[in-house]
C-alpha cells in the first residue's frame, strides 16, 4: 500500500467524548506509524491545549494548529515552520467596540500569544486565562499580530457581531461560527482553513494528494475532507460534513470510530 498522510482532526473525532485519547486510538495510530504511514494531528486547536496529546502519542511529525495557521513540530526547530496572521489593529479596533458590539470576551492568540481581556473566565477551556497583568489583552501587552481571535458573544446579537467584522475587516480575516453551546466567534487570516496546513504536509513529504486520508467531524474540517483523496466524516459528525465526505465511520468518536475505521482502512488488524 502507498505511504499515506492521515490528517485527524482532534476534538469529536481522535478524542472520545470525554476528550481523552482511547488506548484502541492510540494503539492503531501506532500500528499506522509502524507501517510507513504519517500521522498529523490538524486542529483548530491552539498549541497551548493540544500538544498534550500530541506527546501522548509520541509523535514526531508536524502539528497544524488554529486551523491550518500554524504549522511547527512542538518542542523542535523545524526549518518549514510556518504561522499566518493579521494585523493586530484589528484586535484594537474590536477592543475598541466591544461593548457597542456586544461582545463578551475577546481573546488573542498564537504560538507563543495567549492574551485575554478578562481575567479568570469560565471557559478556561477555550479562552486563555489572563492571571498576570501582561495576559491581558491590551494594545500595550499585544506587541505581535494574533494567529487567531476568539469571541464570546451575545447569542442575540451574533449575526449582527459577524455582519459588523465582515463589513469592516471581511478583506483581511475570515469570521468562523462555532458550533455547540457556546456562542463563540473565530477570526482567522482571510481564505486560511486546514485544507492549508494539509496540502502544505502532502508538498512537505511528497504525498499524492490521493493518498491524503482525512477525518473530521465539524464545518471546519468540510475542506480538508473534500481536499482528501479519501474524506471520512464520523459517524457523530454533522448532516453538512456527512453529506460531502467519502465515507462515514460506522461507529462515532465514544466508541472509536475514527481507530477502527482506520485499522480496517490500512489492514493493520
Amino acid at each position: 500500500m502507498d505511504q499515506k498522510l492521515i490528517a485527524l482532526d482532534l476534538d469529536g473525532t481522535t478524542l472520545n467524548s470525554e476528550s481523552q485519547l482511547s488506548s484502541k486510538t492510540k494503539e492503531v495510530l501506532q500500528k499506522a506509524q509502524e507501517a510507513g504511514h504519517i500521522v498529523a494531528l490538524v486542529t483548530g486547536r491552539p498549541n497551548r491545549n493540544s500538544v498534550n496529546y500530541y506527546d501522548e502519542l509520541g509523535l514526531k511529525t508536524p502539528m497544524i494548529n488554529f486551523n491550518g495557521s500554524l504549522g511547527h513540530i512542538p518542542h523542535h526547530h523545524w526549518d518549514k515552520e510556518y504561522e499566518l496572521t493579521f494585523n493586530r489593529k484589528i484586535a484594537f479596533d474590536i477592543l475598541h467596540e466591544k461593548e457597542n458590539l456586544g461582545i463578551k470576551i475577546i481573546a488573542a492568540e498564537g504560538k507563543d500569544l495567549a492574551l485575554a481581556d478578562v481575567p479568570n473566565n469560565v471557559l478556561g477551556g477555550y479562552f486563555p486565562t489572563a492571571l498576570k497583568s501582561t495576559e491581558v489583552l491590551n494594545q500595550m501587552n499585544l506587541q505581535r499580530d494574533p494567529t487567531s481571535m476568539m469571541l464570546l458573544v451575545d447569542p442575540d446579537k451574533k449575526d449582527n457581531i459577524v455582519h459588523q467584522l465582515e463589513s469592516n475587516f471581511g478583506d483581511r480575516i475570515t469570521v468562523g461560527v462555532w458550533g455547540g453551546p457556546n456562542p463563540i466567534l473565530e477570526l482567522s487570516p482571510r481564505g486560511i482553513n486546514k485544507t492549508y496546513g494539509v496540502r502544505y504536509l502532502a508538498n512537505y513529504f511528497n504525498i499524492d494528494r490521493q493518498n491524503v486520508i482525512a477525518f473530521g467531524d465539524e464545518h471546519n474540517d468540510a475542506e480538508m475532507l473534500t481536499y482528501a483523496g479519501w474524506g471520512v466524516a464520523m459517524k457523530n459528525g454533522t448532516d453538512k460534513i456527512r453529506s460531502l465526505a467519502n465515507d462515514v465511520t460506522p461507529l462515532d468518536n465514544a466508541h472509536d470510530g475514527m481507530a477502527y475505521y482506520l485499522e480496517d482502512y490500512l489492514n493493520l488488524a
